[in-house]
């Protein structure tokens, strides 16, 4: 199976509860409605995100990813072809904490610029690890 990922950044604007439970309540149908699997790393300063599943679906949510005012400074990380999925049970798994990434200072002294693919890849397989089943529903 050919498989599209993606993995891209953002600092979320008007960062809180609802508009987190928002996102994620409509990326989750979505989703599923698209085939789509991933993970969402989030705080109040980044929001990092992994998408896999067909390319052209991947691509679109991207590009409403852009287009939505909730997301500044969309940023493309990853982008590649691989065989299989790594996240293939979840619409979107959420990690509330994200305490192990960078710091939001080393965030604002550009960890992001300097980040490379395998890094920011590294974060999500760490994730995953961890992770346990997806939730019901």
């Amino acid at each position: 199976m050919d498989v599209y990922r993606a993995i891209y950044t953002s600092r979320p604007f008007g960062y809180d509860v609802s508009i987190l439970s928002g996102i994620l309540m409509h990326a989750r149908l979505a989703n599923a409605r698209d085939g789509i699997t991933g993970a969402l790393i989030c705080r109040a300063d980044i929001y990092m995100q992994w998408l896999e599943g067909p390319e052209e679906k991947v691509r679109a949510t991207l590009d409403r990813i852009r287009e939505d005012d909730r997301h500044l400074e969309v940023t493309l990380h990853v982008e590649e072809r691989v065989a299989e999925r790594v996240f293939p049970d979840w619409a979107m798994l959420h990690d509330p904490a994200a305490t192990w990434i960078w710091t939001q200072s080393e965030i604002d002294g550009g960890a992001l610029k300097r980040a490379t693919p395998e890094e920011i890849t590294g974060f999500f397989t760490a994730l995953r690890e961890t992770a346990g089943e997806p939730e019901a529903g």
